[in-house]
Parts: structure tokens; sequence; C-alpha cells
């Protein structure tokens, strides 16, 4: 990622897969939201190999968003390769990721970006306080919550959630890897910066099908916890300095 380019203050960064039914009303949503915070902004939706109608919707929403940029990839892969996409070409000095399946609300953006600025931190990441998914999936969650934060000596109450803010440098320093979006909290204090938790709304889906079981999801995340562990357990850290 380079420079941000001048006149974009925010990017907001949505993978899309498969939301035919919710990429209108998620564009609206984000649109109205983000016009209220006085910042200029896009909204960079990443069609990730959507093998509905997706990516056409998105084309002609352009027409109808002006800050909507689309991008495609080639074919499906995953998450983490959608935000990563989305992030390399967004041009805000603050970066935003969410989900475009509606459960995420665009309104808490602003307290993200609010927290960011009132505590000087690099990021500031959504807390799903009250979760609108069914019984096995939220007893799962917090269980994995539970072991991601013991093995990875971490504090971060909701690493599922998709809502979160950075400084644009912060994003710099980190790199990607599959699975790896659900550490971007983890990554960016790996490399010296700091995080703030914010209390965000949860909504139900109400359209389109999830596209994670909870079995897959568990038995995926583990593996990469194993790999950011090792990433921490590895990293360099020492201090030098020059003899005169």
């Amino acid at each position: 990622m380079d420079e941000p380019a001048s006149g974009i203050e925010l990017s907001l960064v949505a993978p899309v897969y498969n939301e035919e039914e919710n990429i209108v009303p998620f564009l609206e949503e984000a649109d109205e939201a983000l016009s209220k915070l006085g910042l200029s902004y896009e909204i960079i939706a990443v069609d990730d190999g959507s093998a509905d109608r997706s990516r056409a919707l998105l084309i002609e929403a352009k027409k109808r968003f002006p800050a909507l940029r689309v991008l495609a990839l080639d074919r499906n892969h995953g998450q983490s390769a959608a935000f990563d996409a989305g992030l390399r070409a967004s041009r805000g000095r603050i970066l935003v990721t969410i989900d475009s399946d509606m459960q995420n609300d665009p309104a808490d953006i602003g307290k993200l970006v609010e927290a960011l600025e009132k505590h000087g931190v690099d990021g500031a990441v959504g807390w799903r306080v009250n979760r609108r998914d069914n019984f096995l999936r939220r007893i799962s969650s917090k269980i994995a919550n539970g072991v991601r934060n013991r093995l990875s000596r971490e504090t971060v109450r909701d690493v599922g959630c998709s809502l979160k803010a950075f400084r644009r440098e912060a994003i710099l320093r980190c790199k990607l890897f599959k699975g790896m979006h659900r550490f971007l909290p983890t990554l960016v204090k790996m490399e010296g910066g700091t995080v703030v938790e914010v209390p965000v709304n949860h909504r139900p889906r109400l359209r389109g099908r999830s596209k994670y079981g909870v079995w897959n999801r568990v038995f995926r995340a583990f593996a990469d916890l194993l790999a950011v562990r090792w990433m921490q357990s590895r990293a360099l850290r020492y201090k030098a300095e020059e003899i005169q």
C-alpha cells in the first residue's frame, strides 16, 4: 500500500461473497453512516468470486453511490484475501473493515473512529456485546475466544467481529495470511501498535446464508491460532545502539 491519495480520509472495506440480497441495503446504510462523519470517504466492495448476481449488482450500484469502488477477485479466495485486496487498494488515512451481510451495523463506524482519536491508539475493534446468533454459534465463539486469548496471551473479547478501524500506518506494518484477518488486533500489537475495544451492535442475519459453519470455523481458526502463536514466539525483539 502506498501513501493515501489526498482528499480521502476514510476507507471502508467490505468483502462480498454471494450477498446479492444484502448489497443494496448494505450500501444504503454504509453510505448514510459515513456521510454523517464529516470526513471524505470511499467504500471498497471486494467481490470474492461470487457465484450469484453480487458482482453485477455492485457494478450497477456505482451509478447510485459515487463513493463506491468495486474490486473483483479472480475466484473465491476467502475473507482474508478480500480484506487484504481492499486494504491495499485503499486511499484513506483511517481504514475500516466490515462484513457486508448486514449483521455489523454501519452506524457504529463513528464510535470506532471516535475511539481512535480520543485514545490516540492504532486500532479500535468492535466487541459484539449482545450477539444475535443461535445458541450453538454463541457458545462456540465464547469458547473459541477464550482458547485464542489463552494461547496468544491476548485480551480481545471478540476476535470474530469484522467491524474494526485502524490507522493506515498500523495496517501497513502487517502482512495478512489466509485466515489472519481474525487476528488483526494481535498482528498490530506485534508491530508495536495499541488497540482498544468498543462495544458495537450486532444484528441477526435476515437475508442470505452464512458462509461459515461452526465446526469448519473452529478447526480453521485453531490452526490459524497456532500460526499466530508461533509468530509471537519467533518475533524479533531487540534494542541496538551505535557505539561512537
